[in-house]
């Protein structure tokens, strides 16, 4: 086994990225609708992580993640970055077309979507429902949001 995966982390991760790839690539729909398509997102995005069936190993795996660093960086470059540019990029055009305020910090942006639904998931501090991605939607595009705009 390991002479094809350094560690269990990694065997772990490949089927993971295996079983996405049967999925689809990664995007983020670009609907005219910002907030829609950022719940298209979020929403599976609770979905897989409120699933009983794979949390422990989610669980497992993050926790390689963060103690590999080999790992760690095959993370960042083959499904964290991706990620996070893509959503970087939706942001982008909404800012271009007055969406969202023209300093929006886009990392930042960023943050605010992703980084609460996987707080809330790690510390179990809630369930993870559509209601509650929709509502880190309208929050975060609340913050994102020019004064005197409503949400786009």
């Amino acid at each position: 086994m390991y002479r094809w995966w350094p560690s269990k982390g990694a065997v772990v991760f490949d089927a993971f990225l295996a079983a996405a790839e049967q999925e689809g690539d990664l995007a983020l729909p670009d609907t005219g609708d910002l907030a829609a398509d950022l719940r298209a997102v979020l929403r599976p995005t609770c979905d897989e992580l409120s699933d009983p069936a794979t949390d422990r190993t989610f669980r497992a795996l993050v926790g390689e993640i963060l103690n590999d660093p080999a790992l760690h960086a095959e993370y960042r470059t083959r499904l964290l970055d991706p990620l996070l540019e893509i959503t970087r990029d939706r942001l982008r055009g909404a800012r271009e077309a007055g969406r969202i305020a023209p300093d929006a910090d886009l990392d930042l942006a960023v943050e605010l979507l992703y980084g609460p639904l996987y707080y809330r998931w790690q510390y179990r501090l809630g369930p993870l429902t559509h209601d509650h991605a929709d509502r880190l939607v309208d929050a975060a595009l609340r913050a994102l949001n020019p004064p005197g705009t409503a949400n786009a």
